[in-house]
């Protein structure tokens, strides 16, 4: 059972602006894939009418379009700030990295993203803009690991591993609350960087 998106009233503003738009539907796309964007239960979950998004966006994969750009550029920035390390420190930024992605709190994060996944399974298009950001992804923490002394073909293969686990992370079922689980956190991300 699906929920309704948590979208303010527009009561208490005058005008929805792109953004306003552009933020509800990457809620509803977080809750219920791309097949739940549609543009009559945005406006009505907004109390407005279909006429307030046409004012802002040509037709629905304009909003389509518009998403996927705010996904790839959020992350691309994400990815620059979690990877950019002080000189020295990018062992301990590695471990950061990792820490981050597979945290409990990134839960709206991970919904996101396997739903942009989900809809790239079906859309050669934006199947593209995934490639891309993940191509980032992997040279961002690769360029950490030769930084630390690692080979090339060797910090492409714990770069893909980072993410493989951090991924793979997100989709498990199990009992969070362990009281073990970060110190199996700090292990496996030790095996990962080799330190």
């Amino acid at each position: 059972m699906t929920t309704e998106p948590k979208i303010r009233s527009s009561a208490a503003r005058t005008q929805l602006d792109r953004n306003d738009w552009i933020e509800a539907a990457i809620e509803v796309l977080a809750d219920q894939g791309v097949a739940g964007l549609r543009v009559e239960v945005l406006a009505k979950n907004f109390g407005v009418t279909k006429g307030s998004f046409y004012w802002h966006f040509k037709d629905r994969q304009d909003l389509l379009n518009a998403v996927l750009q705010e996904w790839k550029e959020g992350r691309l920035r994400d990815i620059e700030k979690q990877s950019t390390a002080v000189p020295g420190k990018e062992l301990e930024q590695i471990h950061h990295v990792i820490d981050v992605y597979s945290a409990v709190r990134n839960r709206k994060g991970i919904s996101i993203e396997l739903a942009v996944r989900d809809w790239a399974r079906h859309d050669p298009t934006i199947s593209a803009v995934v490639e891309e950001v993940d191509s980032y992804r992997l040279e961002c923490t690769r360029k950490l690991f030769v930084t630390l002394g690692l080979s090339d073909d060797e910090a492409r293969a714990r770069s893909l591993l980072v993410f493989a686990y951090v991924f793979g992370h997100s989709l498990m079922a199990y009992d969070r609350s362990n009281p073990k689980v970060p110190e199996f956190k700090r292990w496996i991300a030790e095996r990962i960087t080799g330190r």
